[in-house]
């Protein structure tokens, strides 16, 4: 049976920080309708930060379209638990967060790293777009450290592929400024499990 949502095939890169990347990780009927329901009702919340200013939501707090659904199930969450545990060699426990970022024409994300002492450790994005193109802009900036200069790796959002990185004091990235279009991503967020790590 075909799998809503699957990270394979996937290469795992060590540079600039250990992350993998997935060409292709969902059927474009599931693509279509989760962009659809993005684009015409799903409830987008306008957040401003010191480094950021974007739409978003959480899909476990929101009323679900049963085509969308999926994407929070308990099988889809543990294929993806399973492929980030297989690629990074370790275990994660039950927890997951699963939000919805949309960024417009004229948002960007500054560099950060997403390190947070006893919060998550691993991070899958999954980018949705319709036909991305690179004059849009909104590309996926990995560093060596926190300086602009030391850009390690230029992602284009295409849309269905994905990047999983494991969160350290290290994993500095950043979203270059969209000039045009809507750039959504489902963000999935995974913690060691402790009780394992922690021995």
């Amino acid at each position: 049976m075909q799998r809503s949502v699957d990270l394979a095939p996937l290469t795992i890169f060590q540079t600039p920080f250990p992350h993998f990347h997935a060409p292709c990780v969902m059927s474009e009927v599931l693509e279509d309708k989760v962009l659809h329901w993005f684009e015409a009702d799903a409830p987008w919340r306008l957040t401003v930060t010191e480094f950021y200013e974007q739409y978003e939501f959480s899909l476990l707090e929101a009323s679900l379209p049963t085509e969308v659904a999926t994407l929070c199930d308990s099988d889809t969450l543990n294929v993806l638990r399973c492929s980030i545990e297989s690629s990074f060699k370790v275990v994660l426990s039950d927890a997951v967060e699963v939000t919805a970022h949309k960024l417009t024409a004229g948002h960007r994300i500054g560099i950060h790293n997403d390190y947070i002492p006893g919060k998550e450790t691993h991070r899958l994005l999954i980018q949705l777009n319709r036909d991305w193109v690179e004059d849009w802009g909104g590309m996926l900036l990995l560093f060596h450290n926190s300086q602009p200069e030391s850009v390690s790796r230029v992602v284009m959002p295409v849309s269905s592929s994905a990047l999983g990185f494991a969160i350290s004091s290290g994993s500095y990235h950043a979203v270059s400024k969209v000039h045009k279009g809507c750039r959504f991503t489902l963000v999935y967020s995974f913690s060691a499990d402790e009780s394992v790590t922690g021995t």
